[in-house]
């Protein structure tokens, strides 16, 4: 783990690709800890959404390694209280496996296990509220397609302006207006397009540095296919990596 380290390359990040489920991962730093990415880790945390077959989610699974306890344990009231208590999230930071498996070996526990193992240890699960679409009207879809679906990405906490400029150039952002308002809501607005479906998508904030959010709206020409859960995943996975843990993919219609 480097000071250097910036977690998101700067390449398009919306190119949607076959890719199976990978896990997140977290470095847990001291609770007196001054922000040095050098310093001394306690431990990491491995996390991964359950996700029903609209792609939305129906708990969260976890497993922890601190050096205090010298093992793995899993519970739910870790990752409650993660994306709750803004004094703990101030001291984990969202990292990807390469840097996990750094902070891990420098603790002394030797390599990372692979990500099957590291499900075995997923133990205690956090369920999370599922329920039909919040719909209170039929959502009108567009001309030339057959279905339309409004998903919500939510994270706890809120972004830095530097961080929200570099998601801006990742995705080719068209920035809002009043972007640079703190009371703005709407931050930047993207777009991708393949054969079966046309993807649009939101960067918001919800509440004054409470929450953010990716709003995806899809109209589909067919069946949803896999792009569907491949694009929810790398939108969660590009924001996670700015910083932010996500707390839920729900969806409005």
């Amino acid at each position: 783990m480097t000071a250097e380290m910036r977690p998101v390359e700067e390449t398009t990040q919306v190119a949607v690709r076959t890719a199976g489920p990978v896990l997140d991962y977290y470095v847990i730093y001291p609770e007196v800890w001054d922000g040095d990415l050098a310093a001394r880790p306690d431990g990491i945390a491995v996390e991964e959404f359950l996700l029903a077959d609209d792609h939305t989610a129906t708990g969260l699974a976890n497993a922890v390694w601190t050096a205090a306890e010298g093992g793995w344990w899993s519970s739910a009231a870790f990752s409650r209280e993660l994306r709750r208590d803004a004094k703990l999230r101030a001291r984990i930071v969202p990292v990807g496996r390469a840097d996990a498996e750094t902070a891990y070996r420098r603790l002394g526990a030797g390599a990372l296990p692979d990500e099957t193992t590291l499900r075995g240890r997923f133990h205690d699960h956090l369920a999370l509220p599922n329920s039909s679409p919040l719909s209170f009207a039929p959502p009108e879809v567009p001309e030339g397609f057959r279905e339309k679906r409004v998903y919500r990405i939510l994270f706890a906490g809120e972004l830095r302006k530097d961080r929200v400029a570099h998601l801006q150039r990742v995705w080719a952002m068209t920035p809002a207006d009043d972007a640079a308002d703190p009371r703005a809501r709407v931050l930047g607005t993207a777009r991708l397009r393949v054969p079966d479906a046309l993807y649009a998508w939101e960067l918001r904030r919800v509440g004054p540095g409470l929450a953010s959010s990716v709003d995806l709206t899809v109209c589909l020409t067919a069946p949803p296919s896999d792009t569907l859960g491949v694009l929810l995943r790398k939108l969660a996975a590009v924001v996670r990596l700015e910083g932010l843990i996500p707390v839920t993919i729900e969806r409005f219609a």
